[in-house]
């Protein structure tokens, strides 16, 4: 049977978050619901507001957690929709966390779509009940944009020549599998792929997919609007093109001063709306890695809300 991977970095989550007061704390990415679980046993009276845009993700978290009863609350949602909930406008968050990236179950669940073993069909999709799949995404997109994913999201040296080989072939065939992308990419490569570059050019394909990185971009300061005075925001990323969004919107937050360099005075806000705890992303322990290979890439990120 296929699980959810082990909570990733929760000791350092809770130490961060610190759940010690009653309130309402956002899981924006419950997945198994590892963290929400940590929440709740670490603060009696703590209620959860757990979000996941896969309903897979969230029926598996609501029997996992349904010990805690009504202090956790469910919703199917990209988690930059989460601040729309009335709860979270009305009483604001205490804290905040995103637990980014594909989850274990995802990628061992072959109809899903996400892994690039041998024979799998291309879906990729977080939410199976919207959204075009990655197989609609190869044949509709432009060259122009399959190159600059490909560039962009998957650090390809080749992105041009690998997108004008995909649109080569879905003029015969749509590329439907995961063969026919792996095929393309070894033509480009003039030679067999290795599991490093099969996995940046399907990582690429899956955040174009899902728009991940505009959720990211979008679902940062829409959390943080809701969140109550020094509650503090937890984020853990697991690839360079996440981990520079969470950087530099902490660091922003965190300036007295916005204004461009230009001008002479300041006009903008003239304070710092928190303070960034978080100066270098931390990262797991060789134990935990060992213990979770998965969590090898991860890197996490807090920010704490001005009081």
């Amino acid at each position: 049977m296929h699980t959810y991977h082990e909570p990733v970095l929760a000791d350092e989550v809770m130490q961060l978050l610190g759940p010690q007061r009653a309130g309402l704390y956002l899981d924006g990415t419950v997945g198994g619901g590892g963290h929400t679980r940590r929440i709740l046993e670490r603060c009696s009276d703590c209620r959860v507001l757990a979000v996941d845009r896969d309903p897979d993700a969230i029926e598996h978290a609501r029997l996992s957690l349904a010990e805690f009863g009504d202090r956790v609350r469910f919703l199917q949602a990209r988690f930059d929709d989460a601040p729309l909930d009335s709860e979270a406008r009305a009483s604001g968050l205490d804290g905040a966390l995103l637990d980014l990236g594909v989850s274990s179950y995802q990628i061992e669940t072959e109809s899903r779509g996400f892994t690039f073993r041998r024979g799998v069909a291309l879906d990729m999709r977080m939410d199976v009940s919207g959204s075009s799949d990655a197989r609609s995404f190869l044949a509709e997109a432009s060259e122009e944009r399959l190159a600059q994913v490909f560039r962009d999201f998957g650090e390809e040296p080749r992105a041009r020549c690998l997108a004008r080989e995909v649109v080569k072939r879905r003029a015969t065939a749509p590329l439907a599998s995961s063969d026919d992308l792996v095929a393309a990419l070894a033509v480009t490569l003039g030679r067999a792929p290795t599991a490093q570059d099969k996995a940046r050019i399907f990582q690429a394909v899956r955040i174009a997919v899902n728009e991940e990185l505009e959720a990211l971009e979008q679902g940062l300061p829409a959390i943080r609007e809701v969140m109550n005075d020094g509650a503090v925001m937890v984020v853990i990323s697991y690839h360079s093109l996440e981990d520079r969004v969470v950087k530099n919107a902490f660091r922003e937050w965190s300036r007295s001063c916005v204004c461009p360099p230009v001008l002479m005075k300041c006009v903008c806000r003239g304070r710092p709306l928190g303070e960034t705890l978080t100066k270098k992303p931390v990262r797991p322990s060789e134990s935990e890695t060992r213990n979770n290979p998965r969590a090898r890439s991860a890197r996490l990120r807090a920010w704490r809300r001005a009081a």
